[in-house]
């Protein structure tokens, strides 16, 4: 439906509001500022027929002008925004209200990576209005509105997007350090079942053969190396479960780590104080669980602007506790809690919630931590290896 020069380029404005999560067609409605261009004659007695001519001629082009700038690539900016300011100069003897195409112009200065020749442009703008604003005799209030209007449009249009491009390079960094870490834990998980394996499956397949060449000369003798080649099979077995078991367990301080970085990236202030004292793994993987269901529920639900995670041991006992400054009315029946609740009550301990309306949600878990002269020692059979820890799908809500 539109023409080619229309449509959004891959590096327009436009795209980089979309990839930024806003609606490219949100933004166009700051075109109704440019209404101010027909405020002339709702002040003015009368105007003359240039102010119409005028208006008829510059007004369709400053739209043009509008929809190049966002869907045109970005190193073409400068000619509109240029465009634009020129406009607003031949206007503005016919119609004093043309100031308004030089606040779009100074808006939508590029920043190209230094303030200092972005803020020289947007002044040359301004200087050069106002030059021609004293030339045609225009009171000096008026001028200063103008000056005003135009610097502050200007610095707050900047500073957004100098956030866009830092929330942009923020997430490349968070992408990047996610790519990295599931690299080397790809080729740590290559190493470890290397080490396991290999010499392990070289050792039965020696044992077999050796059993198939005995099995017609001497039974017993092939039987026990069967038995040899079945013991070191189930031994692989049980190594290989504990690997996988360890790397499926989630590890706390990663997933604290993780959830700085998303509320951050939301802007939640996120404040955690890790216990300083090592927990047994079956414990430390519910409680990682429990903080991300947690801060799942804060980034989608609880439009907080500050959560804290505190833990601290007890009389031997783990205290967890996760609160936030949120809308509240958490349903403290929903399937990812009732989940939390079944594995923490499977350790023995408690989890409770309060979550009153308009006053934040808290989550405390306490959790009974085993003596450590009464740990019982690892049980190595295939029997005795516990499952692999599934990580939950559901959430809270």
């Amino acid at each position: 439906m539109w023409p080619a020069f229309l449509r959004p380029a891959p590096d327009s404005m436009a795209q980089k509001l979309r990839h930024g999560g806003s609606n490219p067609r949100l933004h166009a409605l700051n075109l109704l500022w440019s209404l101010w261009i027909f405020v002339t004659p709702l002040v003015s007695s009368g105007v003359h027929a240039s102010f119409w001519w005028s208006v008829a001629a510059g007004y369709p082009l400053f739209v043009l002008l509008f929809a190049l700038v966002n869907v045109r690539p970005y190193r073409e900016v400068n000619i509109y925004v240029a465009g634009m300011a020129m406009l607003a100069i031949l206007s503005l003897p016919y119609n004093p209200s043309a100031w308004s195409y030089t606040v779009f112009a100074c808006v939508y200065v590029p920043y190209e990576g230094s303030l200092r020749a972005t803020g020289m442009r947007i002044a040359t703008i301004v200087l050069v209005t106002l030059l021609e604003a004293w030339w045609l005799g225009i009171p000096w209030f008026a001028m200063v509105l103008m000056a005003a209007v135009c610097v502050s449009a200007a610095s707050g249009s900047l500073a957004g997007r100098l956030n866009m491009q830092k929330n942009a390079a923020q997430r490349l960094s968070q992408d990047e350090v996610r790519r990295l870490a599931a690299t080397a834990e790809r080729e740590r998980i290559g190493r470890d079942l290397h080490d396991l394996l290999g010499h392990t499956l070289s050792l039965i397949t020696l044992k077999l053969e050796l059993s198939r060449k005995l099995f017609d000369r001497d039974h017993e003798a092939a039987r026990r190396e069967l038995a040899d080649a079945e013991g070191i099979a189930r031994k692989a077995l049980a190594e290989v479960r504990a690997a996988v078991t360890g790397i499926r367990a989630t590890d706390l301080a990663a997933e604290l780590a993780s959830a700085h970085l998303m509320l951050e990236t939301l802007g939640v202030v996120m404040r955690y104080e890790p216990s300083g004292q090592a927990l047994p793994a079956d414990i430390e993987a519910v409680l990682a669980l429990v903080v991300r269901e947690a801060v799942t529920n804060i980034a989608r639900h609880a439009h907080a602007t500050r959560a804290d995670v505190e833990m601290s041991v007890e009389r031997g006992v783990l205290h967890l506790c996760i609160r936030d400054d949120g809308r509240g009315g958490l349903d403290a029946f929903g399937n990812g809690l009732a989940g939390m609740r079944e594995r923490v009550e499977a350790l023995g301990g408690a989890l409770r919630v309060d979550s009153p309306r308009d006053q934040g949600t808290t989550l405390h878990v306490t959790v009974p931590l085993p003596a450590r002269d009464a740990a019982p020692r690892a049980d190595t059979s295939v029997e005795a290896m516990p499952e692999p820890l599934t990580m939950p799908q559901e959430r809270w809500s």
